[in-house]
């Protein structure tokens, strides 16, 4: 992996503040369980994934998680919440990054979106059963779910959350895309 300059930096910064900002304007959906929110955040990462690399992504994921958490906390007193954003927000704009640097066009960038979002519903629903949904109960002394009560939550709520998650910020993403396509590849560093 090749080191941001300084201009990627700054721009990683910038982008991570517009991500922290578009985090905040999350709002849910019914008909799904309140504390499962949409944002749109994810835009920024890819942004900066587009234009100077995976690591750039990666590192507005993990600056508008450590900003989130710092300025509003956490229920738990541990970020759960914040490493599972961080890791939804990974899983759907790696696959979009390397599909759409092979391909190069608007339907490589649409299907790389499309994977990216089945990608983050299926491993969030994976690591939603196993990991996150009992760190939850363990961090706020909750009674702990039965197997069938987790998987109804994660097969009835958290993969098609984030199925349709994934194809709201696909949408808003292609119409900015469609705009700055030119720009993105002529800032492309990689």
């Amino acid at each position: 992996m090749k080191k941001l300059s300084i201009k990627a930096f700054t721009a990683v910064g910038m982008l991570s503040s517009i991500a922290y900002v578009l985090m905040i304007l999350n709002f849910p959906i019914p008909p799904f369980p309140v504390f499962l929110e949409i944002d749109f955040s994810d835009i920024p990462a890819l942004i900066a994934a587009l234009i100077y690399g995976p690591a750039a992504g990666i590192l507005v994921e993990i600056i508008k998680n450590i900003l989130d958490y710092f300025m509003k906390g956490s229920p738990t007193g541990v970020p759960v919440g914040h490493i599972a954003n961080v890791i939804a927000g990974i899983t759907y704009i790696l696959p979009t990054y390397y599909i759409y640097r092979k391909f190069k066009s608007k339907k490589g960038m649409t299907i790389g979106l499309m994977a990216g979002t089945i990608i983050m519903a299926i491993f969030m629903s994976v690591l939603n059963y196993y990991v996150i949904l009992p760190a939850y109960t363990l961090f706020l002394n909750a009674q702990a779910m039965s197997a069938p009560e987790t998987r109804q939550m994660v097969v009835g709520a958290i993969l098609p959350f984030n199925i349709v998650k994934g194809f709201f910020i696909t949408i808003v993403f292609m119409l900015l895309f469609n705009k700055l396509s030119n720009w993105i590849n002529k800032q492309a560093s990689y």
